[in-house]
């Protein structure tokens, strides 16, 4: 790999937007079709995408599906696939904004489960930090005042649930190819969404059609631009960028979605986010001893 975070960090920057377009398609489809056969038909066309990238890698198909823990990749895809048809349903319930504050706490979860995951030692720094991250999405929840809604659990589901599958990524990462895991990811998870979202099938208007088509078509982008992300630069220099996504879904959700901005949602998000910056500085801080 060529180090070259000047293109990097453009192309994660870049990555963000299309995954924050992607959310925003996703909010107006699953509010009037059924998630399942949204997240199902969105699966079809990444499942596509990922086998043409590896078919056209050297030892094709079989290459990349050769793999020691098959348990582990096939767990690790429908993982995934259960996390975003519950973060679909969360930009439903809650809108964008809300939903990405509260999810942005994943690297905290990934960092807190990634002792008795993967048995790293986490210290008392990045505790520290996870706890305050904590105290931030308290801040969002509102727990104990009479407007917190039940609602707002979902995408802290949706953030377990994801934190869960990054482990398992780092996990399979140790026996496996990066390809391999891409390919599994992908196959399972069409997979797993089609014996699921095909009994939930509802016709379309040709107007969403489009929609859909737009959908799938930045799904597979936001996936390529992120792989060229990686070709450029490693991911502790691009990672804090990803926190991009709360801002650019947040302005998609206040525009076109006319969402509201709360003030304990904003300081929320903010710690959220400062906490999960500081984990990510620690590990790296630590990778480099």
């Amino acid at each position: 790999m060529t180090e070259n975070p000047r293109i990097g960090i453009p192309l994660m920057i870049a990555t963000t937007f299309v995954f924050a377009a992607q959310d925003g398609i996703s909010r107006h489809l699953a509010g009037e079709y059924n998630v399942l056969m949204i997240v199902m038909i969105r699966y079809w066309f990444f499942a596509a995408f990922v086998i043409a990238v590896a078919s056209r890698q050297a030892g094709g198909l079989a290459a990349a599906a050769r793999t020691s823990q098959p348990w582990v990749q096939g767990l690790r895809g429908a993982l995934l696939a259960i996390e975003i048809c519950v973060m679909v349903g969360a930009f439903v319930l809650l809108g964008l904004v809300e939903a990405h504050a509260i999810f942005t706490c994943y690297p905290l979860l990934v960092a807190a489960l990634s002792g008795p995951i993967l048995g790293e030692k986490v210290g008392w720094r990045r505790w520290t930090a996870i706890a305050i991250g904590f105290v931030g999405v308290l801040v969002i929840l509102q727990p104990g005042v009479a407007v917190f809604s039940v609602e707002a659990l979902v995408p802290l589901c949706s953030a377990f649930l994801f934190a869960l599958y990054n482990l398992l990524t780092r996990f399979a990462a140790r026996k496996d190819r990066a390809a391999t895991s891409f390919f599994w990811t992908g196959t399972v998870g069409a997979v797993v969404m089609t014996c699921i979202g095909i009994w939930f099938w509802e016709p379309m208007s040709g107007r969403d059609w489009i929609w859909m088509g737009i959908l799938c078509v930045t799904g597979a982008t936001g996936h390529f631009l992120l792989i060229k992300t990686y070709e450029f630069a490693e991911a502790s220099t691009v990672q804090p960028f990803a926190y991009l996504q709360l801002v650019f879904a947040s302005a998609i959700g206040l525009v076109v979605f006319g969402e509201d901005l709360a003030t304990n949602v904003v300081i929320g998000a903010c710690i959220v986010v400062g906490a999960g910056l500081f984990t990510l500085w620690r590990a790296r801080a630590k990778a480099q001893t």
